[in-house]
Order: structure tokens, then C-alpha cells, then sequence
């Protein structure tokens, strides 16, 4: 059994590109109202021009903290409310610490931990008023096991791991469903960071998937009845060796 989704409003972080822009694309199609969250106004424009009057442009940047913090609060000025916060905006480092740029890590942990902190705190009273909500957010199969050419990264989301389980247990008295997807490597910009020969060597063996498996994993999960969490789906190319 599943729910239907017409009528919901939703919001998701990096929704310019890869998985974000996939699950908007889904989620128009099951009739919600996705507000995109992104850095990159030009991006929006042509997107919401494109999608249609249910695609509503909040330009924001993550990493400024005053526009992070207004986020929500300009997103409520847009929508009368919000029942799915798709928090899945992130970056990646790759590669040996001892090579690692200190301003790099400093920009990645920001955006791929903090930003999921102050974003799910910014809304979740809203949601806890409410007596319902969906809150996702995007982690990695790096939250789940520690890929040792990516020390930084896989920290990052086995913080995120830990936040949303955490967080789930807080909220579910509320009415509220905190849960996290963990694809694998995924064709997305992401992936301009990996090293050549092991992203050729990953295309070359099929162990890279598109956007639209891990928003297809998404939809699941928010399509559930309420009484059911998918509290972390792990999506994984079949030939990915982990």
C-alpha cells in the first residue's frame, strides 16, 4: 500500500542537479509542490521556467550562515507550509588526508553536517506544530562503512548516519518521519572530484548509478503509510565491491 503525494509541499536542498533535481522531477510528477533550494539562481530560474507553477525557486546558500538561517523562514513566505524536507545538498573530498586542503575540509563538514543540523532544526518545530512531517536526508554507503580513500567524506556521513537515527527517535513522537537514503556512487557532479583512473575504472565495471535509483528509493520511502518508516534505504550499484 502506498500514499499518494498531490497536494504536499515539499522543499530539497541542491535541487539544481543530480539527485536533488531527480527527485524534484519525481515529486512533480506525483503532484506536490517542490520548492528547489540551491546557490545557483541562474540554475533556478531556467528550472522553475521549465517544471511549471509547482516549481518555486528559493535561492540560498548553505554556507553563508545568515542565508542559511533564512532558509526556512523565506520558504514559508513562498508556501503555506512544508511536509517533506529533502536535505541533500552536499559536497566531497577524496583522496589522502595528509593531501587534503584544511579550507576544503572545513567547507565540506560545513555543508554536509552542519548545514543538515541547522536545516532539519529550522524546521522541525514547524513540522512538531504541525503533528506531521517527512524529513530525508541524503547520506552515503560512506555512512555506513569507512572507505579509506575518503577519510573526510565518510566521516562527514557517518556523522550524518548518526544525526538522522538520533533524530528519528526524537521527532517520531511528533508525528514526524526522520530517515536517510545511502546510495552509492552516483553519475552526478559529486563525482568530478574522484580521482581519473578510479572513475574510469568504476564506469568501465558498472558500478555507478543514475540520479533517478536513489529518487526512485525516495519516493518509496515518502510513499509509505505514516504508521511506516524506511528509517535508511541502502541503494547500490550491482557491481559496486563494498
Amino acid at each position: 500500500m502506498s500514499i499518494k503525494l498531490d497536494g504536499k509541499l515539499a522543499a530539497i536542498t541542491g535541487a539544481a542537479s543530480g539527485i536533488g533535481l531527480a527527485t524534484t522531477r519525481a515529486l512533480l510528477d506525483a503532484g506536490a509542490t517542490v520548492v528547489l533550494v540551491d546557490r545557483n539562481k541562474d540554475a533556478l530560474d531556467q528550472l522553475v521556467a521549465e517544471l511549471g507553477d509547482r516549481a518555486v525557486a528559493q535561492v540560498t546558500d548553505l554556507l553563508d550562515a545568515d542565508s542559511c538561517n533564512a532558509m526556512v523562514p523565506e520558504i514559508l513566505q513562498k508556501v503555506d507550509h512544508i511536509d517533506i524536507m529533502i536535505c541533500n545538498a552536499g559536497s566531497y573530498i577524496g583522496g589522502d588526508l595528509a593531501d587534503t586542503d584544511p579550507a576544503a575540509i572545513d567547507r565540506m563538514l560545513n555543508l554536509n553536517v552542519n548545514a543538515v543540523m541547522k536545516n532539519v532544526h529550522a524546521v522541525a518545530p514547524h513540522m512538531t506544530e504541525r503533528k506531521t512531517g517527512d524529513i530525508l536526508v541524503t547520506c552515503s554507503i560512506a555512512g555506513h562503512a569507512p572507505i579509506h580513500v575518503e577519510p573526510v567524506y565518510s566521516a562527514s556521513k557517518w556523522a550524518v548516519t548518526c544525526f538522522v537515527q538520533t533524530m528519528r527517535r526524537q521527532l517520531m513522537g511528533h508525528g514526524i518521519r526522520v530517515a536517510q537514503v545511502s546510495p552509492g556512487p552516483v553519475i552526478s557532479a559529486l563525482l568530478s572530484d574522484w580521482e581519473p583512473e578510479r572513475l574510469q575504472r568504476m564506469k568501465d565495471a558498472g558500478a555507478l548509478m543514475e540520479p533517478t535509483e536513489v529518487s526512485d528509493a525516495l519516493m518509496f520511502m515518502l510513499t509509505r503509510p505514516r504508521n511506516v518508516t524506511i528509517r535508511d534505504m541502502i541503494v547500490l550499484p550491482s557491481n559496486f565491491d563494498i
